[in-house]
């Protein structure tokens, strides 16, 4: 484990995940995240299929690990039509080939914490959406009560742009997301009062949506009806609109 009172930092270059670091990508996973993830997720991102990520490794390491990964970043890319926030994007209805960039996890192992690791890998990730030229943004989703990775967005400059009740659902109990934005290449959040209004309808139908359905699923006796998260706890991929989350706790993983 790296001494923080230690004068000699290691070396640390960033370069994207490839085929042979598979092993210490599930390890690391399997290490920092409450939830397993199934082998063709990992199988996917070493390959590249749909997934864009980078990795970050330790070339001042004397040893053959030298270019093992210490932490790592996953992304997949959307269009914005798609995504939670398409209604942020309105205000350039003309443009339909939009596109966004989602978190889905994002990790550094614990002897090499506190280096500014995980801020270079999100840099990474800013620097590669605002190379895309209809790239809008970065963005992902945290869970209410994970405070370090709320504190660490809002240090990146990510706007914390609405707050989705009951997002998660752990263990028997429901949770609220917080919703970040990093916007590239014009990219911007509603400031009209039309578009604000607008924003604020979206949001309030899908909020009554969301009690209809959970009391005629009351009313059934039933499990809520959502798609089984197959990924991060609090970098989750868009697959559905609510997450549902299996594990024995969740940990801040920034």
């Amino acid at each position: 484990m790296l001494d923080p009172r230690s004068e000699i930092y290691p070396t640390i270059e960033y370069r994207p995940i490839q085929p042979s670091d598979l092993e210490a990508l599930e390890k690391i996973h399997l290490a920092l995240f409450p939830i397993r993830y199934e082998r063709e997720f990992f199988l996917n991102v070493v390959n590249g299929n749909g997934i864009i990520s980078w990795g970050a490794v330790d070339t001042s390491r004397s040893d053959d690990r030298r270019n093992e990964i210490i932490g790592f970043v996953t992304t997949r890319m959307i269009t914005a039509k798609d995504s939670e926030i398409e209604d942020l994007f309105r205000y350039n209805s003309s443009r339909k080939d939009l596109t966004l960039v989602y978190i889905l996890t994002l990790g550094v192992v614990d002897s090499y914490r506190n280096l500014g690791i995980a801020s270079s890998l999100v840099r990474e990730v800013v620097k590669y959406a605002a190379s895309i030229s209809n790239c809008r943004g970065v963005y992902l989703h945290v869970i209410s009560y994970n405070q370090p990775a709320i504190s660490f967005y809002k240090k990146m400059l990510f706007k914390l742009v609405r707050r989705l009740p009951m997002f998660y659902y752990i263990r028997g109990q429901h949770y609220d997301s917080y919703l970040f934005v990093y916007y590239v290449n014009g990219g911007r959040s509603p400031c009209s009062p039309l578009e604000i209004v607008t924003s604020f309808v979206v949001d309030f139908r899908a909020f009554v949506k969301m009690l209809v359905a959970k009391f005629w699923s009351k009313e059934d006796h039933c499990n809520p009806r959502w798609a089984r998260c197959q990924e991060s706890n609090t970098l989750l991929a868009p697959q559905s609109n609510k997450r549902i989350i299996n594990g024995d706790n969740t940990r801040c993983h920034v």
